[in-house]
């Protein structure tokens, strides 16, 4: 199994350093060994996806281990799946994604940032990443026995269109209490998250968790958790110097982990 042509769908063949398809569209490999296949017509910006700046501060707060528990959460639901083929969409620079690499056959990391794919192509040559569209996947369809997004948004159609039927997508979102106390730095009045209500077209939910645990952050870890939410875009300056002044900052994990199965088709 390889990646399909994302401007064709037909598949793609490893020649030397680059993939073509039969209709002579070509993507080279880059010397850290991710492939590009975001066309740049499917681009919504110059550089789609998260800035380095963000990638850096993601990289030293997952490296830091806070998050392990979901990460090692979602790799319980994997190896009781016994799944050959995997993807993990929003991949990033690959916290998540190695670790699902030690336990399927064959593991691709997909993000639209290059700078992240880059970063992790490097890191972890057991995985085959990409830069790519989750809303155009380069794969052919039903090739894949479980996809796993965490936090990262899909095309659901995609979704029923590449993973096999009775294989699975693993999804993780916020919990209503996720990350308060980050919130009510910023916030004068504090919305719990809604709840999820997301249906995913020719799946079946066939299990769902919640995941919470408190956090113990420095204040930098804090500084690189800000900045890695979309409540940085909200944050005064105060808001970060308060941060990174705090010797122990107190906050509160709260994930919903669903598992969904891919129908028989009809």
């Amino acid at each position: 199994m390889s990646w399909s042509c994302p401007l064709c769908h037909a598949p793609l063949t490893r020649q030397q350093n680059s993939y073509t398809c039969p209709q002579g569209h070509q993507f080279d490999v880059a010397k850290e060994g991710y492939v590009n296949l975001l066309p740049v017509q499917h681009k919504r910006s110059r550089d789609p996806g998260d800035s380095p700046e963000m990638m850096q501060a993601r990289r030293a707060f997952l490296d830091a281990g806070h998050y392990q528990p979901l990460r090692d959460a979602v790799c319980d639901i994997l190896r009781r799946a016994a799944p050959q083929a995997v993807l993990d969409i929003g991949c990033g620079e690959g916290y998540y994604t190695h670790a699902f690499a030690d336990i399927a056959a064959q593991t691709w990391g997909l993000d639209v940032a290059k700078v992240a794919v880059r970063y992790g192509a490097r890191r972890y040559p057991q995985v085959q990443f990409c830069v790519a569209s989750s809303q155009r996947l380069p794969f052919e369809a039903n090739t894949l026995d479980a996809v796993i997004r965490i936090y990262a948004p899909c095309n659901p159609q995609e979704l029923a269109r590449v993973v096999r039927p009775g294989g699975l997508v693993i999804t993780a979102t916020p919990g209503p209490r996720h990350l308060m106390e980050l919130k009510g730095l910023i916030y004068d009045e504090i919305h719990l998250h809604e709840p999820n209500r997301e249906q995913l077209p020719g799946f079946t939910r066939v299990s769902q968790q919640a995941l919470a645990y408190p956090m113990q952050l420095t204040g930098k870890e804090a500084v690189a958790l800000l900045q890695m939410t979309p409540f940085a875009w909200r944050a005064k300056p105060e808001v970060w110097e308060r941060l990174e002044q705090q010797k122990v900052f107190s906050c509160q994990t709260d994930f919903l982990i669903q598992v969904w199965q891919r129908e028989a088709d009809s």
